[in-house]
């Protein structure tokens, strides 16, 4: 295959580039918006510059509509998430992968039909379950489901184990390693690519999740961001201002997480997708 010349190269870099910045104006206009005053946002011509930079609407956000409390709830909440998630599918997928046991094809192919099922089917019927347990107006629904592992997350980590040597572990069991020891000390190592692929899938899921915790939490001290920031829109006046300095607390993790994790995340999911 001929490879492209330079000047190729330099155009397609060109409309690259282009992309990328019209991509990022919303994001600035956000931030923008965030630092002025009230009712300057509303102004013609329109400002892309504040003048003066209003400092106090993120202080409003964070201690007046007690945006504190919601981003701690919010990290709760995900970080368990995240924990149980990665910990159960990284078992499970373990187990689907290297056991032999009678009906294992079957579960597998029964796990991978929930994948098609969209969250609305079972979102009464899991709100019925939750109630009968009396634990609603609780973290329980958003946590305890993640302990439980999660169809795409098996399935990830299925296809990345089935791509590792299957003689590691043979060779470990001659020596007298039992499968938890197996486990643990060799293939959850090897794993750590498709691992921090679905720490970071988790992570922006349960971050950025909104129907679930407005289903479930009636308490506004319970409040994630997300439930916070349509709180802040429905309630607060002259908050246009405010939703945008909101917006930016809210996002900045997910953010911050993805352009530490973006080597992992990419390794991850290539050697996923590639292999197997």
């Amino acid at each position: 295959m001929n490879k492209p010349s330079r000047g190729l190269q330099w155009a397609a870099y060109l409309i690259l580039t282009a992309g990328a910045l019209i991509m990022l104006v919303p994001f600035a206009q956000m931030v923008s918006t965030s630092l002025m005053k009230p009712g300057f946002e509303l102004l013609l011509p329109p400002r892309f510059i504040p003048d003066p930079v209003e400092w106090s609407n993120y202080k409003r956000v964070w201690l007046e509509i007690n945006f504190l409390r919601y981003t701690a709830n919010s990290v709760f909440v995900t970080v368990l998430d995240l924990v149980g998630m990665v910990a159960s599918c990284a078992l499970v997928a373990y187990g689907l992968a290297f056991f032999e046991f009678r009906g294992r094809g079957l579960i597998f192919l029964a796990m991978l039909g929930t994948m098609m099922l969209p969250s609305q089917v079972t979102m009464i019927p899991t709100y019925f379950i939750w109630k009968e347990f009396n634990l609603l107006n609780s973290y329980y629904p958003l946590i305890l489901r993640s302990f439980l592992g999660g169809a795409f997350g098996i399935f990830l980590l299925h296809q990345f184990y089935k791509s590792l040597p299957k003689e590691l572990y043979d060779a470990a069991w001659v020596d007298g390693a039992n499968p938890w020891k197996i486990f643990y000390k060799i293939y959850l190592p090897l794993t750590k690519p498709a691992l921090a692929a679905l720490a970071v899938f988790t992570f922006i899921s349960a971050w950025n999740s909104t129907l679930e915790p407005l289903i479930y939490l009636k308490d506004k001290h319970l409040y994630t961001l997300q439930l916070g920031l349509l709180f802040l829109r429905n309630e607060v006046e002259n908050k246009t201002t405010l939703i945008m300095a909101g917006s930016v607390i809210t996002l900045l993790p997910v953010l911050i997480v993805f352009l530490f994790a973006q080597k992992q995340f990419v390794q991850g999911v290539a050697s996923t997708g590639l292999k197997g």
